[in-house]
Order: structure tokens, then C-alpha cells, then sequence
């Protein structure tokens, strides 16, 4: 609670700091910081065991975080964060628990794709450098698509975290840091894979690579967090009756999963705003506690479709 008194004392300040059109003040500041309390009292925060996708998946929330379902995810994405309507579904957002949603350093969207079973037989022999120099030389094509679209240009600058993939929980992770132009700090994105029987668990943060701290500090609680349930785990694969992925370790971390307009709209959209003092200037959250119409040109959410089996990603040759 005391986190959100001083957040609140600090937006109160430097609102009123920047207010420069005509009718902003002090009191127009008190208003919007009341809507957006508003709106967070309607928001259902879950902490403890949730159950996700048909009781395929469990959600093991601690008490630093908080978990939105995917009734008020979708709100947030949409409504909140100012995105349109994608047609990947997201399951829920896990935020810090002393967070506002619309105002939180960074949060975890929740996705799941049924992909199939991803052999994992090969991790062990991963070279992640390699892989990373291969992702550099794809990121140089990207950036090209991207002009093309009229987007900025983002650049992968190395790995924040390199992955890491444990064989026993089947959990794979890593991080990426990108640069994009127009901004001075740099942008971290954070992947947590869980493989399951007949699909993949995701859980994707962006936040600023200033938040890389913050972030580590509390990655075993969040590795911990996501689960798939008995008889949907990795080990009761059925060879007989189950479909077998195109996708492996080595592509899921390849990022495949990530289209052009993709995760990287994500990137643009945190990078917006992730600061204070961004969004006191004029990001989403500006422009959401003062109604004003969202600008055509800045980066929304739109999660990137998943190939489904008969459409076999490119492997990265390592």
C-alpha cells in the first residue's frame, strides 16, 4: 500500500510539472489519478492456485505477485494498454503484487500454444552463441520489414539472460536486450517456456533493461509459477496418441515464436511508457487517463501466430 501513496505523490508531481495545455492542473491531475484507481478496484487480482485452458494448467501465484484471468487481461491489453483485438488469446497477466496494472514496470502476459509434444533431446548441445550470432543476421532482414511497415527499427543487442533450459522441470528461459530507435534505454524481453504433454506454456515480460535487477531478484518465484496439471504434463506423453511438435528448444529460442509485428510491437509498446518520466510526456498512459484519441502511428500489442505442425519452422544450424 505504501507503494502506491508514493506512486501516486510522484504522478501527482510530475503531472503537474508537465502540464502545459490549456485547462491542466492540479486537480484535473487528482481526477485522473482517481480513474485510474477507478478502474483498478474493478479489476479481480487473484494470488495462490488458479487453474488455467481447461484444467490443463495451473497457476501457482505467489504473494509478491498478483494474477489477472483472462476476462480482465483482455481489458487490460485492450482497453488499458489501448491494443486492438488479437486472435491469440491471453490467458492472464502476472504483475508485482504493489503494481497498478496499467502502471506496472513490467508484467508477464500468459499465452499457451498446442503445439504438440517438443522433443528436447537435443538442448544440451545448443550453442547459444551461435545461435545469437544467427539472430543478429535475421534481426538486420526484420528491420527491413519493419521500415517497410513505417515502424522503428529495433536491434538485438545480445542476451540479457542466455537461455537456460532445465531438463528436469522442463523449463526453458532467456532473456534479450534490444535498442530502439528514438529511445535512450533499452529494452529488455524476457522468455519462460514450460513444455507440456501437448503444448507449450508461455509467459513473456518486457520491461527496461533498468528493470533487469528487479527482475532476476524475483525469477525463481516466477519460474515456479506455471505448471501444467496431471496427465497434461511433459512426462505423460503418449508416443501412440500424441502429436509430436516441428518445433524444438532450439526454435523455440530462435525466436520463431516472435513475428515482425509481433512480440516486437510488445517491445515498442513498453518502451513507450515504461518510464515515468515517457509517460508523463505523453504514452498510453497519458492518453488513457485523459480520454484523449490514441495516435495512429504508435506501436500496439499483437501477439505472433504460432505455426501449427504442418507448418514446419526453419531450425537454427547449430
Amino acid at each position: 500500500m505504501k507503494h502506491y501513496f508514493l506512486l501516486c505523490s510522484m504522478l501527482l508531481l510530475g503531472f503537474a510539472a508537465l502540464a502545459k495545455e490549456p485547462g491542466d492542473s492540479t486537480a484535473e491531475v487528482a481526477a485522473y489519478l482517481a480513474r485510474i484507481d477507478s478502474v483498478e478496484k474493478t479489476l479481480h487480482y487473484q494470488t495462490g492456485k488458479v487453474t488455467l485452458e481447461n484444467g490443463e494448467i495451473l497457476m501457482d501465484i505467489p504473494s509478491n505477485f498478483k494474477f489477472l484471468g483472462a476476462k480482465d487481461a483482455k481489458r487490460v491489453v485492450e482497453d488499458l494498454w489501448g491494443n486492438p483485438p488479437s486472435g491469440t488469446s491471453v490467458l492472464g497477466l502476472i504483475l508485482p503484487a504493489d503494481e497498478f496494472a496499467i502502471l506496472s514496470s513490467y508484467a508477464y502476459v500468459v499465452t499457451y500454444e498446442g503445439m504438440g509434444y517438443v522433443k528436447d533431446g537435443e538442448a544440451a548441445d545448443m550453442d547459444y552463441d551461435d545461435l545469437l550470432r544467427q539472430l543478429k543476421e535475421s534481426n538486420v532482414e526484420e528491420n527491413k520489414e519493419r521500415a517497410r511497415l513505417g515502424l522503428d527499427q529495433l536491434h538485438l543487442v545480445g542476451w540479457a539472460a542466455r537461455p537456460y533450459y532445465d531438463k528436469d522441470k522442463k523449463v526453458l528461459h532467456w532473456a534479450k536486450e534490444y535498442s530502439i530507435d528514438g529511445t535512450e534505454d533499452n529494452t529488455l524481453n524476457y522468455d519462460i517456456r514450460v513444455l507440456g504433454r501437448k503444448g507449450v506454456l508461455i509467459m513473456q515480460a518486457v520491461s527496461s533493461m533498468g528493470s533487469l535487477d528487479s527482475v532476476n531478484a524475483h525469477m525463481n518465484d516466477v519460474l515456479a509459477i506455471g505448471s501444467f496439471t496431471k496427465g497434461n504434463r511433459y512426462s505423460d506423453f503418449d508416443s501412440g496418441t500424441d502429436n509430436v511438435a516441428a518445433w524444438t528448444v532450439g526454435t523455440l529460442v530462435a525466436g520463431k515464436l516472435a513475428a515482425k509485428v509481433g512480440l516486437f510491437a510488445v517491445l515498442a509498446k513498453f518502451a513507450k511508457f515504461i518510464f515515468l518520466g515517457i509517460a508523463l510526456a505523453g504514452g498510453a498512459i497519458w492518453r488513457f487517463i485523459t480520454g484523449r484519441k490514441k495516435k495512429e502511428e504508435e506501436y500496439v500489442y499483437e501477439p505472433a501466430p504460432v505455426p501449427s505442425n504442418d507448418q514446419t519452422p526453419i531450425p537454427p544450424a547449430v
